[in-house]
């Protein structure tokens, strides 16, 4: 059970949604050290960590990606897992409600080249993208196809029948999900990405969700801001290679 006045104490005004997604109790744990003077939140791929840093809490922490709330957890980061540990930036994406131009995301989505088709990914989609790596993330956090259709939402392009790109749900929290956006390898710089990222955002607007984005590099952050959203800041993370 989550302490949520404690928790509250060392997540307060993380702007961000995965944060957010554990401490309303839809997915994810919050994991503290002996004291509870830290804490850390595991979330699919990534462990937030908060409080005074401490090298129990990182012998628990799964990875493969460490987000640290404050500097002071860098150097231990560093001494703890040596070499299997790089630094590394994303981009946080601002979170602006009514930004979104409904027109502009509707020319976006309709762009696709000749032979695309974008669907709406649905309870037979799920099984076909969790097949593939580079599509599995659209809707792996959720327990069946049905679960996905319930919770989350997404979209595809699809070429002769098949699934080449798309937009999905890498976590769902109250009031909106966290985007997760790829192209396979064989089909990108055709403008899929944009079609589908527009196609959701669409859907969430019409759902009443926020469709809440974080860049992994600068491509991320320039197809962010064409679908309508704005850089926010930079921050570090660190990459954990597997044993």
């Amino acid at each position: 059970m989550i302490d949520s006045k404690k928790a509250a104490a060392l997540f307060n005004n993380w702007e961000d949604t995965m944060v957010w997604s554990c401490l309303q109790g839809v997915m994810g744990r919050l994991e503290w050290n002996a004291d509870q003077s830290s804490g850390m939140i595991v979330i699919r791929d990534f462990t937030f960590l908060a409080g005074k840093p401490d090298p129990t809490l990182l012998s628990r922490a799964p990875g493969p990606i460490l987000v640290p709330r404050t500097r002071d957890w860098f150097p231990l980061i560093e001494s703890f897992f040596g070499s299997r540990a790089t630094r590394e930036t994303r981009y946080a994406i601002k979170k602006e409600p009514g930004i979104f131009c409904r027109e502009n995301l509707k020319a976006l989505a309709a762009a696709l080249p000749p032979g695309y088709e974008l669907r709406m990914i649905d309870e037979t989609m799920v099984p076909v993208l969790l097949a593939q790596e580079w599509s599995r993330d659209f809707c792996a956090a959720f327990d069946s196809p049905a679960d996905f259709c319930a919770r989350g939402l997404g979209a595809a392009a699809l070429y002769e029948g098949v699934p080449v790109a798309g937009a999905g749900t890498y976590t769902v929290y109250r009031g909106g999900i966290e985007v997760e956006i790829d192209t396979r390898k064989d089909h990108r710089r055709r403008g899929l990405a944009t079609a589908c990222g527009a196609r959701l955002i669409l859907e969430c607007l019409d759902r009443g969700l926020y469709p809440s984005w974080d860049a992994i590099d600068l491509r991320s952050v320039a197809l962010a801001e064409k679908l309508g959203y704005h850089r926010g800041e930079p921050y570090t993370i660190f990459w954990l290679e597997k044993v």
